[in-house]
């Protein structure tokens, strides 16, 4: 076999970096300390990503930077300042999940390779189209694809152009990726902004099916799944642990780079896993690449297990047996340690030195001297120093240009000016052009110069006074079209029966009704809510997820970003515009106030966001009752997701309750037990946005009394007039209610 098997590790800080390249890892990933997925890591300063590019290129190991976070407004200039560095230090490649990331890169900062993050949730081929077409070289397949869906969409990609990688070894998300809401609706601190609180390894109150840790799913280990993988045609096998330490990460990247050296030397695999079982693990499954989506994917203990694993795997049972098998593996983590330290012993980060000395004198060239610890040469300006009448070249000049050397990878010492006559002028541009060469007679890349962006225009409202939409999800709501002349969106599921025409008949008999799709759209879901498009040919639609967003955009079909695609800058929207024609976006309810209002609309697009719906915290393709009120299936069928709604609530030790709820051709999440109520929003940002919506489906209402949804309609468009007597009729309907996010925002 000759294809390349990239072996990609994590790297959370220096030590378990290098404890990556010297385990034989082909790439890593790795964070600075901002506009990153994991700010409980130890991660990078600048500098440090200077020295960790230089060490791993010297072991032919690519580092790929995470810049995995939605971006706010007010971070862009500070986030293009690093843009301007990153292009010239040689990184490999940006991990990125904010889609106004791809807008900036692409027109500004094109030798950046992107590659598009697990939070974007990418599980459909029409997703690869869209991520094909904003720009990405490589996208992340989700977690919970099963190795027939991976082999699909990796040729797909690979028809693109695209590489296809897939997370085969450490923690799971019970969630889809990028669909998570739990941490910030729950403690304010969000995992699409780096700072997950892990609510779904939070104890419960037992539950009816007698477990504490409903949520905790086993680890991944596809460690004896590699030739399918392999078959599947999967570019980059990933290995997830940022948060872990050194000793984690050799021992892993160890394990498989001897995995797949013998799978290719051979064809044949490694029969041993047991070093994987050493360090922290929480018990191990395969199950989502195998589509056997079983209770056994679950288990009642967030902790290691590693000292589990030993007892039973020494049939431990006295308590003499156990200390024993305890010290043995005590015995093999501090020895795993300290082969760690001394592997690691001898990489340096450290910056070589480089020292730089001006000379020259009237009608000769501008001389530069350059050493470093292996190189020494001489530059020289093109055109001759002349006395000084303007452009003097005095040390100020000098340092000023040749000061901000940062991406070269040296450190830079004191500059000698012996050689240098006093009262030189020399054009400042042949400075600029010295410090060019110099860097590419270092770097052996082309300088980049800084880039700086221009002001976005503010463009004028599409609607001028704000006009109220509304989500149903039960054909028996089309009533609410005699009542009420706003845009009625309908929520389509998140399965579809196989050529069944239920939903596209609801359209067909009821032209006023606009398509509304969900984020999450696997497989033959895709491909039936893509027929509803091509039978219906809706003139609107409003998408949730990137894949129907991507075929509507080659059907010419007018489409509104759903509040689910996290859109919260205004580089975002010019994505979704300039690129795929998109008319329009909800803007995320993640952020606040102030975060919202310095957003500048692209020309002739609409600004849309929700006032009132049902919080979502989790999606998820595993049964959330397995765990609570128990399922007497052992694993999920085809028919639970079109049949099953269950509900139940679970609460944890803090007593805090959350809404279990399922609805038929849905998939089981979890919502906060409060609804979202913001009239604030109406007040403060009616001069930005032109549709403010409402979601009337039952979905996450748990053991809350329905509300009559005229009464509802009618109030919110009061509230829209004006009226104030709605807004305390609104308060006193909806008494469990919040609007946190809008106050904290991210």
């Amino acid at each position: 076999m000759n294809r390349k098997i990239e072996l990609l590790a994590p790297g959370g800080d220096v030590d378990a970096i290098k404890a990556a390249i010297i385990a034989g890892a082909n790439a890593v990933y790795c964070g600075l300390d901002t506009f990153n997925a994991r700010n409980r890591a130890a991660n990078l300063s600048f500098d440090d990503l200077i020295g960790v590019i230089a060490l791993a290129h010297q072991y032919q190991c690519e580092v790929f930077l995470t810049m995995n976070i939605v971006i706010l407004e007010n971070e862009v200039p500070t986030l293009v300042k690093l843009l301007n560095q990153l292009v010239n230090t040689g990184i490999d490649g940006i991990i990125v999940q904010d889609l106004g990331l791809f807008n900036l890169v692409t027109k500004h900062f094109p030798s950046l390779a992107i590659h598009a993050s697990t939070q974007l949730t990418t599980h459909n081929e029409g997703q690869i189209g869209f991520l094909a077409k904003i720009g990405a070289t490589r996208v992340n397949l989700s977690r919970e694809l099963n190795l027939g869906e991976i082999k699909s969409l990796t040729t797909l990609a690979h028809d693109h152009e695209v590489l296809t990688e897939v997370f085969v070894h450490g923690a799971l998300c019970i969630a889809f990726s990028g669909q998570c809401y739990s941490s910030s609706v729950s403690v304010g601190n969000s995992g699409n902004r780096g700072r997950c609180s892990q609510a779904c390894r939070d104890e419960y109150e037992v539950t009816a099916a007698g477990n504490k840790f409903p949520l905790n799913l086993k680890d991944n280990s596809a460690y004896f799944d590699l030739p399918e993988l392999v078959d599947a045609g999967v570019d980059s096998l990933k290995i997830e642990g940022r948060i872990k330490g050194a000793q984690y990460v050799h021992t892993v990247v160890d394990s498989w780079r001897k995995q797949i050296d013998k799978f290719i030397e051979t064809g044949k695999l490694l029969a041993d896993d047991s070093n994987l079982h050493k360090v922290f693990n929480r018990d191990f499954t395969n199950s989502f690449l195998k589509g056997n989506l079983t209770k056994d994917m679950f288990i009642d203990n967030p902790r290691d297990n590693s000292f589990k694993h030993a007892n039973d795997k020494s049939n431990a049972i006295s308590v003499v047996q156990i200390q024993e098998a305890q010290q043995t593996l005590s015995s093999e983590k501090d020895a795993i340690v300290q082969l760690v330290a001394e592997k690691i012993n001898h990489l340096s980060i450290a910056k070589p030195t480089l020292a730089l000395a001006f000379s020259g004198q009237v009608d000769q060239p501008l001389s530069i001297t350059v050493t470093t610890p292996d190189q020494h040469f001489v530059i020289e300006s093109s055109i001759s120093l002349t006395q000084a009448t303007e452009s003097r070249v005095d040390e100020a000049a000098i340092e000023k240009r040749f000061k901000s050397l940062k991406g070269s990878g040296y450190l830079l010492q004191a500059f000698n000016y012996d050689g240098l006559q006093a009262d030189l002028s020399l054009p400042f541009s042949q400075l600029t052009q010295l410090k060019n060469q110099l860097l590419l007679q270092l770097t052996q890349r082309e300088y980049i110069g800084a880039v700086t962006l221009p002001k976005l225009p503010k463009h004028p409202k599409v609607t001028e006074t704000p006009t109220l939409s509304l989500l149903i999800s039960d054909e028996k709501d089309v009533n609410l079209c005699d009542v009420t002349d706003a845009d009625i969106y309908f929520k389509l599921p998140e399965s579809f029966k196989k050529n069944d025409n239920k939903y596209i008949d609801i359209f067909l008999r009821n032209p006023r009704l606009i398509p509304w799709f969900p984020a999450v759209l696997i497989g033959k879901d895709y491909i039936e809510a893509v027929r509803v498009l091509e039978v219906v040919k809706p003139k609107r639609i409003v998408t949730n997820n990137t894949g129907v967003a991507f075929k509507a955009y080659e059907m010419d079909i007018e489409w509104i970003a759903g509040p689910f695609l996290n859109t919260t800058n205004s580089y975002a929207l010019l994505t979704l515009q300039e690129q795929l024609n998109c008319a329009g976006a909800f803007i995320s309810n993640e952020i606040n106030r102030n975060q919202i209002k310095n957003i500048a609309r692209p020309e002739n697009f609409k600004l849309l966001y929700s006032i009132y719906h049902p919080i979502l915290m989790m999606t998820s393709r595993q049964c959330f009752f397995q765990q609570t009120v128990g399922c007497n299936k052992p694993s999920i069928e085809d028919g639970c997701m079109l049949k099953c709604e269950k509900a139940t609530t679970i609460t944890n030790v803090k007593g805090i309750s959350f809404a279990v709820d399922k609805q038929k051709g849905g998939y089981p999440s979890i919502y906060n037990h409060e609804q979202f109520l913001n009239i604030e929003a109406v007040e403060d940002l009616s001069h930005l946005f032109d549709e403010f919506f409402i979601d009337l489906t039952n979905i996450g209402s748990g053991s809350k009394a329905e509300i009559d949804k005229t009464q509802l309609v009618t109030h919110f468009e009061n509230v829209l007039k004006g009226v104030s007597e709605s807004k305390l009729e609104l308060n006193q309907l909806v008494t469990i209610s919040t609007n946190a996010q809008y106050q904290q925002g991210l």
